[in-house]
């Protein structure tokens, strides 16, 4: 018996997609995955299939409508699409939850939800999370989605489900409202505080609808998806991906990256800035090359790839360039992604303009966003169609999205505050924290500052908590200090400090590949990152390019000091986020003796 749908022209509950997908275009490669050496393909009525069997599993296992499922994914599979689905229609609650997050952070998450049952990526995260019950002793099922070890969840060999039972499901699946809530995603931002956003159906219906009008997707393309399923930027994506009724392919890990581009060869695909900056790197790296004539077409390349414009009108001569420029190198970071990637969307955090000029200068349009958890998580983002796109920007309200800057002050800025169907239905089990982010009128307070510029377009300018005052009376806006320094091919990460200081410092994570070919070039012995931080003609390069980068700038935001560390950030260490996003207390608390020594 397979469960029936009345036909609609649209979708209301996000499990309707499945019906909506099979109905309007039926797609024999809905979801694929990578098994044995080949692409393995399912269709949108295997997938179906799949989740109504899973649903009649989790009926029979006694779970319950309101039930809490906590999901610990790494990358997306169809595996877990159809866990997310199967949960979905039977009114179960998933709690996706990122595996970088701390003992701690997962004991509050366990013991707030009341989780009944916990579903792991793998045995590793299983011994992990296993440990964490035990030590507890939490009332809570573990199990994991190897096939080949012990403790696998066994839910998916639930296949023959009969009528009775597939009739219980559709009873239920007709019960579910819009604005049921879907899902509980547990966000600390940078502040370090686990808080579990509540959202609906209709929040995340709403996202995906604005965003049906808005990506140049058709059935018959493909995408990739390689970001975290425990985001909600990619989530919401893949649930889009299959209304647009695309065949969307899944990455393997971060180590198939390149091949699963090559063979899978896709027209689109999410991303976050980190990614194209790995692949800004690896170039700029070629420039430091011995071979003259390369280093010079390289580095030639680059600059004349960065001069593009937004809105892609470009003067004859300069599109002379820009096609020789493509030609000879850019065209090979096309190559590199499949060869038919003609756009791509970035979020989670801050891109450089100029990486995505490079990028748009290489035949990949890149558009930048702007979302949030609490908002489903998109809030604005830039168009594909002429005009509509302004690097450095994160674009025009989705539709059914409203902005507005309060209480705007000097250069027209303040803290952005949005409104619409996508806000969240506030924080799990904390009503004053929820209370503390919703105006009276019910707008919600984002906590970013920005400003609207060319009219529509929203800029982001900080943090509202990350501006500081020095110890001289000056405000420090830190975030365009910090992505301003960061245009040296030397500095990949770096953090402002000034607050009730005399003056600005920074630590700075250098590119220690771009490092180690530098000194490679300047016949400079290279030994590893913990020592190199500290030789003398290093810190002077690094002290040049920040002189460099410091006339460009007004005295009182210029960097006087800097400490360079010895190694990344991590979101192990929780330095980062999972959305990699600086936990700016915690890299303060690590590094204060070095700080210190900056201010004698």
């Amino acid at each position: 018996m397979e469960i029936k749908i009345k036909s609609s022209s649209g979708f209301t509950r996000i499990f309707d997609i499945l019906t909506y997908q099979r109905e309007k275009y039926p797609t024999a490669s809905a979801l694929n995955s990578f098994h044995n050496g080949n692409w393995r393909a399912q269709s949108i009525q295997e997938i179906e299939k799949k989740v109504n069997a899973l649903s009649c599993w989790f009926l029979a296992e006694g779970y319950n409508r309101g039930d809490k499922i906590i999901f610990v994914p790494t990358f997306g599979t169809p595996e877990w699409m159809v866990l997310d689905f199967a949960c979905q229609q039977i009114g179960l609650i998933t709690v996706p939850i990122h595996p970088t997050l701390t003992s701690a952070d997962v004991e509050s998450i366990i013991i707030e939800t009341e989780a009944l049952l916990c579903l792991t990526a793998d045995i590793g995260l299983f011994f992990k999370l296993k440990a964490i019950i035990d030590r507890n002793n939490f009332a809570v099922r573990v199990v994991h989605l190897d096939s080949t070890e012990p403790n696998y969840f066994v839910g998916f060999n639930y296949v023959k489900p009969d009528e009775e039972e597939l009739k219980k499901v559709n009873e239920i699946k007709s019960t579910i409202r819009e604005s049921d809530l879907l899902t509980i995603l547990y966000t600390s931002g940078s502040s370090g505080v686990p808080k579990g956003v509540m959202l609906s159906h209709a929040n995340v219906v709403h996202n995906i609808k604005a965003i049906l009008t808005l990506l140049p997707l058709e059935p018959h393309h493909r995408v990739v998806s390689f970001l975290p399923f425990s985001h909600i930027f990619e989530r919401t994506t893949c649930y889009a991906y299959i209304a647009f009724g695309v065949s969307l392919y899944f990455s393997q890990n971060k180590e198939s990256f390149g091949h699963d581009f090559k063979t899978v060869k896709p027209y689109f695909c999410t991303s976050v800035p980190r990614v194209l900056e790995k692949m800004y790197d690896f170039m700029q790296e070629q420039s430091l090359s011995r071979n003259w004539i390369k280093r010079k077409l390289i580095t030639w390349a680059i600059e004349t790839g960065k001069e593009i414009e937004s809105d892609h009108r470009i003067k004859p001569i300069r599109a002379i360039r820009l096609f020789l420029a493509r030609v000879l190198v850019l065209r090979l970071w096309r190559k590199r992604l499949g060869g038919r990637i003609n756009y791509m969307a970035v979020g989670a955090a801050a891109l450089r303009p100029d990486i995505g000029r490079l990028f748009s200068a290489a035949g990949i349009r890149i558009i930048e966003g702007y979302g949030m958890t609490e908002t489903s998580p998109f809030i604005s983002i830039n168009r594909f169609e002429p005009g509509m796109n302004r690097f450095g920007t994160v674009g025009i309200a989705i539709p059914g999205v409203e902005i507005k800057i309060d209480e705007p002050g000097e250069n027209q800025e303040g803290e952005i505050l949005v409104k619409g169907t996508n806000v969240m239905q506030g924080y799990f089990k904390n009503p004053e924290m929820t209370k503390a982010v919703m105006t009276a009128d019910g707008w919600f307070r984002t906590g970013d500052v920005g400003k609207i510029i060319h009219q529509r377009f929203l800029k982001i300018t900080d943090r509202k908590k990350d501006i500081f005052k020095t110890s001289s009376g000056k405000y420090i806006a830190p975030q365009p200090l910090q992505n301003h320094f960061t245009n040296s091919p030397f500095i990949q990460r770096c953090m402002i400090i000034g607050f009730q200081r005399p003056y600005v410092t920074a630590l700075f994570v250098p590119l220690f590949e771009i490092l180690e070919a530098w000194c490679k070039q300047e016949q400079i012995h290279w030994t590893s990152p913990q020592f190199m931080i500290h030789n003398i003609k290093v810190l002077a390069k690094f002290q040049q390019e920040v002189d460099k980068l410091n006339h460009e700038l007004p005295a009182v935001e210029r960097v006087r000091k800097f400490v360079l560390c010895s190694q990344d950030w991590s979101v192990e260490s929780g330095e980062v986020t999972a959305t990699l996003k600086p936990v700016r207390q915690l890299i303060l608390d690590h590094y204060q003796k070095e700080i210190e020594k900056m201010y004698p």
